[in-house]
C-alpha cells in the first residue's frame, strides 16, 4: 500500500495542479455558465470520467504506445482537436434560447457529459500526463505497481473532479445573473464557442 508520506506529497501536488486554470477549468466554467450548474457539473464529471479512461490506459500501457507512436499520437491530437472545434462551431451558428428559466438549456446534461468525455480522452497530452507523472509515485516495495498507478490514477481524477465542481458552482451562480441579460444571452454561444476554438487550435499546435 501507498505509504502516508508519499501519499500526502502526491495530494498536494495534484491540488496544485488541478485548480490552477486549464482546458478542463475552461471547459467547465464555459458550460456552467451558459447553461447551468448541473451542467458545469456533468462537464466535470465527463473530463473526471476521460481522466478514469485515461489512468486505465496508464496501467494497460496504451499510454506507452501512444507516447512511442508520432503518427498515433498526431492523429488522436488532430481527432481532439477537430472535436473542440466542431463543438465551438455549433455553439457559435446555433441560436441561443433565452427561456432557460422554462427548464430548457443550450445543451443537456447526458450531452455535456458525453462531449467532456470525448474531449478528454481525445487530448494525447493527459495520456502523457498519466503516464509520466504517476510512476514518479510508485515505489515497489509498497506493492503491486499496477494497484499502485490505479490509486493514484483515480485518486487525481477525484481531486480534479472536486476542483471542476467548485468552478461550476461558482460560474453556474454567476451565469444565472448574467443571463438574464439579454446581450450576454446573444452572445454566450459565441463566447463559449470562441473558447472551443481556442482549446481545439491550442492542442492542434501542441508538441509531444
Amino acid at each position: 500500500m501507498i505509504d502516508q508520506t508519499t501519499l500526502l506529497t502526491y495530494v498536494v501536488i495534484v491540488l496544485g495542479f488541478v485548480f490552477i486554470p486549464g482546458p478542463a477549468t475552461l471547459l467547465t466554467v464555459a458550460r456552467a455558465t451558459t447553461s447551468g450548474t448541473r451542467v458545469g457539473i456533468a462537464t466535470g464529471a465527463g473530463i473526471t470520467a476521460g481522466d478514469i479512461i485515461h489512468t486505465t490506459m496508464a496501467v494497460i500501457g496504451i499510454s506507452a504506445i501512444i507516447a512511442a507512436s508520432a503518427t498515433l499520437f498526431n492523429l488522436i491530437k488532430y481527432l481532439g482537436a477537430v472535436y473542440l472545434v466542431y463543438l465551438g462551431l455549433k455553439a457559435i451558428i446555433e441560436k441561443s434560447q433565452p427561456d432557460l428559466g422554462q427548464g430548457r438549456t443550450p445543451i443537456t446534461v447526458p450531452q455535456a457529459f458525453r462531449q467532456a468525455i470525448v474531449a478528454e480522452v481525445l487530448n494525447p497530452k493527459t495520456a502523457l500526463f498519466f503516464l509520466a507523472f504517476l510512476p514518479q509515485f510508485v515505489q515497489p516495495g509498497n506493492g503491486t505497481v499496477l494497484l499502485q498507478l490505479t490509486i493514484l490514477g483515480v485518486l487525481f481524477a477525484f481531486l480534479g473532479f472536486v476542483s471542476t465542481l467548485v468552478f461550476a458552482v461558482t460560474a453556474g451562480g454567476l451565469g444565472s445573473f448574467l443571463r438574464r441579460n439579454p446581450v450576454v444571452l446573444r452572445w454566450q454561444g459565441k463566447v463559449v464557442g470562441g473558447i472551443y476554438c481556442a482549446l481545439g487550435a491550442r492542442l492542434a499546435f501542441q508538441d509531444r
